[in-house]
């Protein structure tokens, strides 16, 4: 850096010298065409662009020289450095000062420019080091997830998967080895044994189906290629339908059904729709002991909202996990031990893209007991014309 700079001035002080000695030839050749002020003037030039380019002691020196030439060349008597005339020292006097000033003004504006960009490039620097420990730090925070999110899904591959087969393969097993006994006439399963056998393979292949079902549906969600068929409809048929088809869940619960009259159409997706309330109706009958009761209310939230709740009497949910319960493969079964039945952590991961498809958003909120879970969304509200209007179009088209 220092050679630079030594190599850079030695540069500037050839420059003043060379500059200085061309522009006064050149004037010196045209003799008595040009007068002491365009001379003084051409001198000041050649100072300011060595002050520029340079620094100040380069200019100094330029300075020095102009007024030995601009005496020497061009202020009677021509031809030596006497000075007749007073007003000639003024004038040079005058000269130096101005070209002293001026080329240490425009070196000390050089400076601050190299300053300037000095700081610029600093900032860039500084900027594009905070930028690639932003993005360091942001691909750890995605491989962390990433690992996180792997060794969930490998926890319910494991268990929701391998649970199943294990069911499915015992039953097998046992209808295989019933089969070669029955060669030997030592039948060890009867009528009843088969059928209890065959059934338990029908459930847990539903159940893998279901899994593998979800799994799609979430993928589906997560890339934004949920289609919904949106159709005029009300709340108590699609609720009807979630209770229809949860019925064998909620067995051993008494499922309390309220919803407000007049209630105003929903433009939604009925079947998907029914699958959040179907999901919401599971969870509550997972984690709420038997014979207790299961709450499903719909009532109108405002002028263009519908609010539907699923609330149970278990153990409830602490306030810093409401929002982790609709991340995937978050299982509540972490937090509510004593509950019947695991799960595959998918189900409100996906009532939660459904919800949001619609417009809509869901979410768990305070109970008026000190147990229990209640979980509630909205749904956007139509109106009786406007349907009318929207069938009458959709006839049309069709």
């Amino acid at each position: 850096m220092l050679r630079r700079a030594f190599a850079t001035r030695q540069a500037g002080y050839i420059v003043a010298m060379a500059g200085i000695a061309a522009v006064t030839f050149l004037l010196w050749l045209l003799g008595e065409r040009v007068n002491p002020a365009t001379v003084a003037l051409v001198l000041l030039l050649v100072i300011l662009f060595v002050a520029t380019r340079f620094g100040s002691r380069p200019a100094v020196l330029a300075s020095i020289a102009g007024v030995f030439c601009f005496n020497f060349f061009f202020l009677p008597p021509v031809g030596t450095l006497t000075i007749a005339d007073p007003d000639n020292w003024i004038a040079l006097s005058v000269f130096l000062i101005t070209a002293v000033t001026a080329g240490e003004l425009s070196a000390r504006a050089r400076r601050r420019a190299e300053e300037a960009e000095a700081g610029r490039l600093e900032i860039e620097r500084l900027y594009t080091e905070l930028r690639d420990a932003f993005e360091r730090a942001s691909e750890a925070e995605a491989l962390r997830r990433s690992e996180r999110l792997k060794s969930a899904l490998l926890d319910a591959v494991t268990h929701d998967i391998r649970t199943p087969l294990t069911s499915i393969k015992a039953s097998v097993t046992t209808l295989l080895d019933e089969s070669r006994t029955e060669k030997n006439k030592e039948v060890t399963l009867n009528a009843e044994g088969r059928r209890e056998m065959l059934e338990v393979i029908d459930e847990e292949a539903d159940r893998l189906n279901r899994f593998v079902e979800s799994l799609v549906e979430l993928a589906r969600i997560e890339a934004g290629q949920l289609e919904l068929r949106r159709r005029w409809g009300t709340i108590e048929e699609i609720v009807a339908a979630a209770l229809a088809r949860a019925e064998p869940l909620t067995r051993s619960h008494e499922v309390i059904v309220s919803i407000d009259k007049d209630l105003p159409v929903v433009r939604v997706d009925a079947r998907a729709v029914a699958e959040v309330v179907y999901t919401l109706l599971d969870n509550a009958a997972k984690y709420s002991p038997a014979a207790t009761s299961i709450r499903v209310k719909a009532n109108q939230f405002d002028d263009a909202t519908l609010k539907l709740t699923v609330e149970d009497e278990g153990q409830g949910i602490p306030m810093e996990l409401r929002e982790r319960v609709f991340d995937k493969f978050f299982r509540a079964t972490h937090t509510h031990p004593g509950s019947t039945r695991s799960g595959m952590g998918m189900g409100l991961a996906i009532a939660r893209g459904i919800v949001e498809a619609h417009g809509g958003h869901i979410w768990i909120e305070d109970t008026s007991r000190a147990r229990g879970t209640r979980v509630a969304l909205t749904l956007p509200l139509g109106d009786e014309e406007s349907s009318v209007e929207l069938e009458q179009a959709e006839a049309k088209a069709l």
